[in-house]
């Protein structure tokens, strides 16, 4: 009698165990995903303080493309006001749209091409989109650990009973893949 409730006990030690560390591994892994996308967050912040003195240094000289700067302007205040992850990741995106149709308008000025300040901005945000994309990979990568880890068995089970689901990745919106088009 004594040595089955030994075995008991252990039995229940051991799941108590398991469960301990399977709920702290979802909880590390929620929380990286969560830190990653504030890094992307971080990636498009920087690009939103960037494109204003790039619109202002390119305004002065293209006083008819108002509808670009409008459309910049509506993406940055649709960011602002974004609360999820996927409503933030759809203002980006139209951002992105925009900020094309900007550098494909600077490509056919030449004197935009020629100025100093345009070209050192249009740098930085070179470097700001790649970062952004990094980030989002990286973002990826890591929901990527935490789905697989919610979806494996045994993992599942303990998933559900603990209530963590699978995140969403992050997901370019339809037509990110084409290029804008300018036509004057």
């Amino acid at each position: 009698m004594k040595k089955t409730l030994w075995i008991i006990l252990t039995i229940i030690v051991i799941l108590a165990i398991y469960a301990v560390s399977s709920y702290n591994g979802f909880v590390t892994l929620n929380v990286a995903a969560d830190t990653q996308w504030k890094q992307v967050e971080t990636q498009y912040q920087r690009r939103f303080d960037l494109i204003p003195n790039l619109v202002e240094s390119v305004k002065g000289v293209m006083k008819q493309e108002q509808a670009v700067f409008d459309a910049i302007a509506q993406a940055r205040t649709q960011y602002s006001g974004a609360t999820t992850p996927d409503q933030k990741a759809a203002a980006a995106s139209q951002v992105e749209g925009a900020l094309g149709r900007l550098l494909v308008i600077t490509e056919n000025y030449p004197q935009l091409k020629s100025s100093e300040t345009v070209q050192s901005l249009m740098t930085q945000l070179e470097g700001t989109e790649n970062r952004i994309s990094v980030e989002r990979m990286r973002y990826n990568q890591t929901v990527q650990s935490y789905n697989l880890k919610v979806m494996k068995f045994p993992g599942s089970i303990m998933a559900s009973i603990f209530g963590f689901a699978q995140r969403q990745y992050f997901i370019s919106v339809p037509g990110a893949e084409t290029a804008p088009q300018v036509k004057f």
